[in-house]
């Protein structure tokens, strides 16, 4: 079996909201940041976002391009015409989403929710194609106070039972003495 390269990249972002008055005496805010690559511990403070998106950029280069070194020109050249189309939409989808997160996270939150309830759905089918059985999962969604509440009544209720299941055996075990 052929050597696999490695194809991973991760990345780790972090924002900071600085306010502070301007020279005018208006409240104004900064955004900064920092992100690292997991892969390779480098990381860069920015406060810009395009700086955040070169170093993304930039790491993601020199992966495809370890990637592709042993490809035929031909196949180079279709693989960084799709990465290029890559950085294409990323560089305008990117701000935005990046603005959106800043504007109003739950809404944010409920598209990752969205996503993953669809990544879900496409697991299910895949696995049912395969193995010809349904798959049952249940919705994904962020568990409530009131969830955490209730699984708290529980446990209670549980440790109630148990206490109570070990001292009826205590009692026999000293009846059987």
């Amino acid at each position: 079996m052929a050597h696999k390269k490695e194809e991973t990249a991760s990345f780790v972002l972090r924002f900071t909201q600085k306010i502070f008055e301007n020279d005018d005496g208006e409240q104004d805010v900064q955004w900064r940041g920092n992100i690292r690559h997991v892969q390779g511990d480098d990381e860069k403070r920015f406060s810009e976002f395009e700086a955040a998106t070169d170093f993304i950029r930039e790491k993601l280069a020199d992966l495809t391009v370890l990637a592709i070194e042993d490809k035929s020109p031909k196949e180079q050249k279709g693989i960084l015409t799709k990465n290029f189309e890559l950085w294409k939409k990323m560089a305008t989808d990117s701000p935005k989403l990046v603005l959106e997160a800043i504007k109003d996270p739950k809404k944010q939150i409920a598209q990752v929710q969205n996503q993953i309830a669809q990544m879900g759905e496409s697991l299910t089918q895949r696995i049912e194609e395969r193995t010809g059985q349904k798959v049952d999962i249940d919705e994904w969604r962020a568990s409530s106070k009131a969830d955490h509440k209730h699984l708290l009544d529980v446990i209670e209720k549980l440790s109630k039972n148990v206490n109570a299941l070990s001292r009826k055996v205590d009692k026999l075990s000293k009846v059987k003495k």
